[in-house]
């Protein structure tokens, strides 16, 4: 009796389930012939068709302007710098004083150990300015070269979004680095100044040529691991690496006097250390900023090489050289950018 009956209610809920989709489907057709009947009847109009030819060539949208372009588009630039220094020194309390503890401390550190511990400054009139002067502008170097490494790689949503020639990320990366240097600079300047420094045209004449040396080398190797770091991201480790020792491999915390002896013995180490661009930017710079200081500066040649000058406008030529090798070479590597990031 009990199986009966349900069997009975079960056949009561299909029948009504039935009936309630039955009438769904009786008001949605009603409701959608009252809509069909609502809408006004359109005649269709016979009109000629116009077919759009563009007869122009394809444009790359990728900018292959290089170097010249990122001159030219100064206030992006500008915007570029703003952003890197503003992300450097986002919720930091002393800013960009944090750039100046590394090189004063290390400075306090070589001048302690070469200076008062190994005795190298004998013989050495103003050994602080010696090894600040190398100090200033290896930094700059190791600024640039290492930011720029990265650069590519921390801009990457505005290299994926906007139309800009991608060197400009290395090259604002050069004037990152100068606005990390520059009052470094300027209190240089101010302690030869104190000290009694008196200029000529002669030293002008090498640090113009030392300045155009340093600044060539940075932008060109910049430019190439900023390319190879897309590759390759271990690049900026190497890079960080190599610049741990590059404070050894110019004359900055010992004199050249010391290199100069070696070469009597070993000559192809000699001319494998003159063949650094950065020992040649230090030495035609400290040539501007030191020599100057002595009283008799003739008797301070002993501490540069009898052929600097010539060697100092190779290198120019060579820094020049490697800028067009690098700006083909980042032209040929950055069609692939994109598509690695």
């Amino acid at each position: 009796m009990r199986a009966a009956n349900k069997a009975q209610e079960q056949a009561r809920r299909r029948t009504d389930e039935k009936g309630r989709r039955r009438d769904a489907a009786r008001r949605a057709r009603e409701l959608a012939e009252q809509q069909a009947e609502a809408m006004p009847l359109v005649d269709d109009v016979e009109r000629p068709r116009h077919e759009r030819v563009v007869d122009a060539e394809l444009v790359d949208p990728a900018p292959h302007g290089g170097i010249l372009e990122v001159l030219s588009m100064r206030y992006l630039l500008r915007l570029i710098v703003r952003r890197e220094l503003a992300k450097m020194y986002a919720a930091s309390v002393l800013g960009l004083l944090w750039s100046y503890v590394q090189p004063a401390t290390r400075f306090v550190v070589y001048y302690f150990i070469f200076g008062m511990v190994m005795q190298v400054h004998r013989g050495v009139p103003n050994f602080a300015v010696h090894l600040f002067c190398g100090m200033v502008f290896l930094h700059y170097f190791t600024e640039t070269w290492a930011g720029g490494t990265r650069s590519i790689r921390t801009n990457r949503q505005l290299v994926l979004k906007m139309r800009v020639p991608r060197e400009i990320f290395p090259v604002s990366m050069m004037i990152v680095a100068f606005y990390h240097t520059g009052p470094q600079l300027l209190l240089l300047l101010v302690v030869c100044l104190l000290i009694g420094w008196h200029v000529t045209w002669t030293a002008v004449l090498a640090g113009l040529l030392g300045l155009a040396i340093l600044v060539l080398f940075s932008m060109a190797m910049a430019m190439i691991f900023s390319a190879l770091n897309v590759y390759a991201q271990d690049t900026q480790n190497i890079v960080s690496t190599f610049g741990q020792f590059l404070h050894f491999m110019v004359p900055m915390i010992y004199p050249f006097s010391f290199i100069a002896d070696i070469g009597e013995r070993h000559p192809v180490i000699y001319q494998l250390y003159l063949a650094n661009p950065l020992a040649e930017a230090v030495m035609l710079l400290q040539k501007f900023f030191w020599q100057p200081l002595a009283a008799h500066p003739e008797s301070l040649e002993a501490n540069f090489p009898a052929d600097l000058w010539e060697r100092g406008v190779i290198m120019l030529a060579v820094c020049a050289l490697l800028v067009f090798l690098a700006q083909r070479f980042f032209s040929r590597v950055e069609g692939r950018i994109p598509e690695l990031l």
